[in-house]
């Protein structure tokens, strides 16, 4: 692997760092590419919805309403 990135740079004039960056950059490209990922399929429950005043930004918020509810 290493002797072909070698001779890849040398073909195009680039150092072997450049090879391997641009190699990886294009790798890490294709792995974020929303279209090639699987849809992931959630549970649903049934219930009566999100409660008033639940910030689903929120962790520290989430957290607190949960705790508020193992207490009760």
């Amino acid at each position: 692997l290493l002797a072909e990135a070698k001779a890849s740079a040398a073909r195009t004039n680039r150092t072997l760092t450049k090879v391997i960056e641009d190699a990886l950059r294009e790798s890490l490209a294709r792995r974020s590419d929303p279209s090639s990922r699987s849809k992931v399929l959630l549970p649903t429950f049934k219930g009566n919805g999100l409660q008033p005043g639940v910030d689903l930004d929120s962790n520290a918020a989430l957290l607190d309403l949960m705790d508020e509810h193992d207490r009760s």
